[in-house]
């Protein structure tokens, strides 16, 4: 009975550490597949609307956060609701599916707490994709700029070009939320990329270090987080929570060049 159950426990110390490899595996799987489905859906939407890809946030302008593009909400408190958003009718059943391995993102019914419920734990290419931004600013009030997007044509390397990746965001130093936007490492406004300022990061490496990416040319890969601290603290803070950017550190799979 003793050489049995030694056998058995050697197999368990074998067997335990592949079996989780291969579970990891399967989760990121899944969420490209997920994320390669955004992609399509988004390809589709341009197809059918003279080549402009979805709004990120079409509302955002004025403050009011009611639009996204997985879904609307009637009030800031709810989740948005993916079967009316404008990628609806580009989707299976009609919605965003969650990421598998997003399962510490924090929820709350609470605008402040969670801000962008209902993303599935991806974020949109806002900056370049989703909107004007990249060519007329971030200031409120310019509803063109959010309202507008880029367009098919305007993309010169499809394959190097984020259109969705996995996202999140450090929420109030303490927690993690779903987060809608998949941001460059630094700011863009009127053409220029601003150097000097860098918004918080949120693609979030949460397969075993490595984040899922949707390219505009609709294939998905890995990517590995690597070190942009520069001996910030806020950063380091983030990189703990898996939030952060890969190489290239800047914005060039980004932009539409």
């Amino acid at each position: 009975m003793l050489v049995v159950i030694s056998i058995i426990a050697v197999l368990m110390a074998v067997l335990l550490p592949v079996l989780g490899r291969a579970r990891s595996q399967a989760i990121s799987v899944v969420c490209s597949s997920n994320l390669r489905q955004l992609v399509l859906a988004n390809i589709g939407y341009s197809t059918e609307n003279n080549g402009f890809f979805v709004p990120a946030a079409s509302d955002i302008w004025d403050s009011s956060g009611y639009h996204r593009w997985h879904g609307v909400r009637k009030s800031l408190n709810e989740a948005f609701d993916p079967k009316l958003g404008p990628l609806a009718e580009y989707l299976a059943n009609g919605k965003v599916k969650e990421c598998p391995a997003a399962t510490g993102l924090v929820q709350s019914s609470q605008w402040n707490v969670s801000f962008e419920k209902g993303c599935g734990g991806y974020g949109y290419n806002m900056t370049y994709i989703g909107s004007r931004l990249w060519e007329k600013g971030y200031n409120y009030g310019q509803k063109a700029a959010y309202e507008r997007t880029a367009k098919m044509s305007e993309v010169g390397k499809s394959f190097d070009t984020l259109m969705f990746a996995d996202s999140a965001f450090y929420q109030n130093g303490k927690y993690i939320i779903e987060y809608s936007f998949a941001e460059p490492r630094f700011w863009v406004s009127g053409g220029r990329v601003w150097t000097s300022s860098s918004p918080s990061p949120s693609i979030h490496f949460r397969h075993k270090g490595r984040a899922n990416v949707g390219w505009v040319d609709g294939h998905v890969d890995g990517r590995r987080l690597v070190d942009y601290s520069g001996g910030n603290n806020f950063y380091k803070k983030c990189a703990r929570m898996k939030l952060g950017w890969f190489s290239p550190v800047d914005n060039s799979l980004f932009d539409l060049k």
